[in-house]
């Protein structure tokens, strides 16, 4: 199954407990994930998930794959602002995130209207709020 998660505000933020960083990090102001990424990350790769990380930033796809290559992880796939309006561009579809075009089977956000954009369009979301201390079983449960 590939799977996508947004960054900023679900992965990426100051408003909730944050993965450890080391000295190189921090020198190098490499963002801080949300803790339990790691883990969770290793999980479903243990289990055979693809992970996509889709964003409507500007960063880099080499700044990403590096932010979490710093961590020890490897996403598979980034979709950033550029490569989601440059798919979506002669479509009649006006979504913030369009995982369908990208084969992406469930996609992990932190907003209502992510949620209301998968109704509306038939893409499955998965919808964790920065409060859920559980967020990553919440994740695994649902998937």
């Amino acid at each position: 199954m590939i799977l996508s998660f947004d960054l900023d505000d679900t992965l990426i933020s100051n408003k909730f407990e944050l993965e450890k960083t080391n000295f190189l990090q921090r020198i190098l102001g490499i963002e801080c994930l949300r803790k339990g990424t790691i883990d969770l990350f290793k999980e479903l790769k243990k289990q055979k998930h693809q992970i996509y990380i889709y964003t409507t930033s500007h960063r880099s796809e080499s700044r990403i794959k590096w932010m979490f290559y710093s961590y020890g992880i490897a996403v598979d796939y980034v979709i950033n602002q550029q490569k989601h309006q440059q798919k979506l561009r002669n479509t009649n579809i006006y979504s913030s995130k369009f995982p369908t075009v990208f084969n992406i089977d469930i996609h992990v956000d932190d907003s209502m209207g992510v949620e209301a954009e998968g109704k509306k369009y038939g893409f499955k979301t998965i919808i964790i709020s920065e409060t859920d201390k559980n967020w990553t079983q919440t994740i695994l449960k649902k998937i």
